[in-house]
């Protein structure tokens, strides 16, 4: 059973470091994963990874079959899954190439299959998602960043658009009057397909941009693979560290 079960975002297409890897194909009642499951170790400890984008990051934010992704998890007997995402970033205390852990979110997506919750039902079912990341993993994934000494802003909204376009200067105004800190496109319906399944989700959220209007000019494209490559240093020293907190 693995220990921990990583969806990675953009420019995270596989773990660095890991061993005695396989790949399986899951079929589901949901369709296709985004991809086949990797099987690995990782420092000693079995893991299992699934790119959200596919292997060759060709699947845009919206059509990503998030429930086929979480049921191929908990098929594998995941308990845990940390998601990784690149976030642009509303707040100027959370800069590019910075980690954050966020403890909140907002969904402003729309079309997406969002419930696992919704044929043949022998009652409504609603699940409670005032906290939508799981406290233990949270806080395991907080004290994994305090762990490789990065700076912890674990107070943060994220807020989840549609894309795969980025946002215009007003709309991010909008999420900012919401009270948004990050914007992302893949953190909702993830998170809570997770939680109906009851799989622990945190998330481990990597600036790579300063949202719309934030910045002089557009946002330009190398600047963000610029930010990527830092952040996922990073990100890649939060999960040794998060391992073994587990």
């Amino acid at each position: 059973m693995p220990a921990l079960a990583i969806i990675g975002g953009t420019g995270l297409a596989k773990i660095e470091g890991l061993e005695n890897i396989k790949k399986r194909v899951v079929n589901t009642p949901f369709g296709e994963p985004s991809s086949p499951l990797t099987y690995g170790t990782l420092e000693g400890v079995e893991i299992v990874f699934l790119a959200r984008h596919g292997y060759g990051h060709t699947i845009p934010p919206h059509r990503v079959n998030y429930r086929a992704n979480i049921w191929a998890l908990q098929h594998a007997e995941a308990e845990n899954i940390l998601a990784i995402a690149a976030v642009g970033s509303l707040n100027e205390q959370m800069k590019p190439g910075e980690v954050i852990v966020p403890n909140q979110l907002i969904d402003y997506t729309w079309g997406r299959c969002t419930t696992f919750y919704e044929d043949d039902l022998d009652k409504v079912t609603h699940i409670d998602f005032t906290y939508p990341y799981s406290k233990g993993l949270y806080k395991t994934l907080s004290n994994a960043v305090v762990t490789v000494k990065l700076p912890l802003i674990n107070q943060a909204v994220y807020g989840c658009t549609q894309g795969p376009r980025l946002e215009t200067a007003a709309e991010i105004q909008k999420l900012r009057r919401d009270g948004c800190d990050l914007v992302g496109m893949t953190g909702m319906p993830e998170a809570a397909l997770a939680r109906e399944l009851k799989i622990e989700y945190a998330c481990c959220a990597v600036v790579v941009n300063w949202a719309a209007g934030l910045a002089d000019g557009e946002i330009l494209m190398h600047d963000i693979e610029r930010n990527v490559v830092t952040g996922m240093d990073k990100v890649n020293a939060v999960m040794l560290a998060l391992l073994k907190g587990l």
